[in-house]
């Protein structure tokens, strides 16, 4: 027991030092920027397509899977677990950002940020907004939106990081 009660004081002092601010703002900038963004989206789109260029459009879809609208369905059984795993998963993305270099810290910040924006919508909406259609000619990539690409970006930073610099 007091080897825990010990862990905890290690994390809880990790987790206090200064630098440590930073990211948490970061995550926070992140956040901010994806609500704004599908607010405006959610509050201005209804059925209507708008035609940016020939290879985006913004075209709101409420996506009640996880990325890419993997594992959709209309049991809320199995969205609740999902959504269970995906809390799961950002908590232990937290403590691993404590635990870290200020990299790492930086690429997890990224991640959490985005993470946190389409978790709050799966709780409030029970689905996520998605807006971003990029297409050519009739091919379209998946519709996402602004957290995916910070989680995308954040994985790819840390795949680049992991082939890149030997720690």
């Amino acid at each position: 027991m007091s080897n825990k009660i010990n862990n905890l004081r290690e994390i809880k002092k990790e987790f206090s030092k200064k630098n440590n601010i930073y990211f948490l703002v970061l995550i926070f900038i992140i956040f901010v920027t994806d609500r704004i963004s599908k607010l405006k989206i959610i509050r201005s789109f209804s059925d209507d397509t708008y035609y940016l260029n020939d290879f985006i459009n913004l075209d709101l879809i409420w996506n009640i899977g996880i990325g890419f609208g993997l594992l959709s369905t209309d049991s809320s059984l199995l969205y609740n677990f999902v959504s269970i795993i995906v809390a799961v998963v950002i908590i232990y993305l937290i403590y691993i950002l404590i635990i870290s270099d200020n990299l790492d810290k930086f690429i997890l910040s990224i991640i959490i940020g985005g993470a946190l924006g389409n978790f709050y919508d799966r709780l409030i909406y029970k689905a996520v907004p998605d807006f971003i259609d990029v297409h050519y000619n009739n091919f379209h990539w998946f519709t996402f939106n602004i957290a995916d690409i910070f989680i995308t970006m954040g994985i790819m930073i840390f795949i680049i990081r992991g082939i890149f610099i030997k720690v």
